[in-house]
């Protein structure tokens, strides 16, 4: 076992599944505060089912899960930076300056963060 792993699991995956499960814990007490009237089921929903479906998704197409928690981790704290940890922002007092931020932040961090895990 190499000095950097824990159990034969390699430190930087074990940091990347952290940081995706305390993003997506984040965005959603951002959601439970912030959201209310009827787009809030919807919204709890879509979060909770994200994970999965993203699982199922990256396996499906041939790539495995650390690709999509990779993505989903730097989309999850991208959007925590540019709402300031109220999602609700970002459609309803951003508008698409606010979305393209988010957009380019979650984009960029996801190639760093691919690089640096990956490499």
């Amino acid at each position: 076992m190499a000095p950097e792993s824990m159990s034969g699991l390699p430190a930087a995956v074990l940091a990347v599944w952290i940081l995706c499960a305390t993003g997506w814990g984040a965005v959603l007490l951002g959601l439970l505060r912030g959201l209310r009237g009827p787009a809030r089921g919807p919204a709890l929903f879509a979060h909770c089912a994200t994970p999965a479906a993203s699982i199922l998704l990256f396996a499906h197409i041939g790539f495995g899960s650390l690709f999509g928690a990779i993505a989903l981790a730097a989309e999850w704290w991208a959007l925590l930076l540019v709402t300031g940890t109220r999602p609700e922002r970002l459609l309803t007092t951003g508008g698409l300056r606010r979305l393209a931020f988010w957009a380019a932040l979650a984009a960029a961090g996801a190639v760093w963060a691919g690089k640096t895990v990956l490499h």
